[in-house]
């Protein structure tokens, strides 16, 4: 905190949301305002699809079978739609 601020100042905490490539930036105002600055990195977003209907994203179980089937893991071959439907009879 800068020297000559007085010890009864208000301060307000926010927190920003900035690209890493600005971050050199932020630093050398926050550094010339003579703020104080805490950095937190958050990890990137995982892959989530949005479902609709119901407002939300699909959970992690899901977005996990969905990743495996595009992967080609798990999948069972059928011949047919008629084969198809056996197989699920069969469940």
């Amino acid at each position: 905190m800068n020297a000559d601020v007085a010890p009864t100042m208000a301060f307000d905490t926010v927190s920003l949301n900035i690209p890493h490539a600005d971050l050199s930036f932020l630093k050398t105002l926050v550094k010339k305002m003579g703020w104080v600055m805490n950095k937190k990195t958050t990890a990137p977003r995982q892959k989530a699809l949005y479902d609709p209907e119901t407002g939300k994203y699909l959970n992690d179980e899901t977005m996990k079978v969905i990743e495996d089937a595009e992967n080609g893991i798990g999948l069972v071959p059928v011949g047919s739609f008629e084969d198809y439907l056996k197989f699920v009879e069969n469940l």
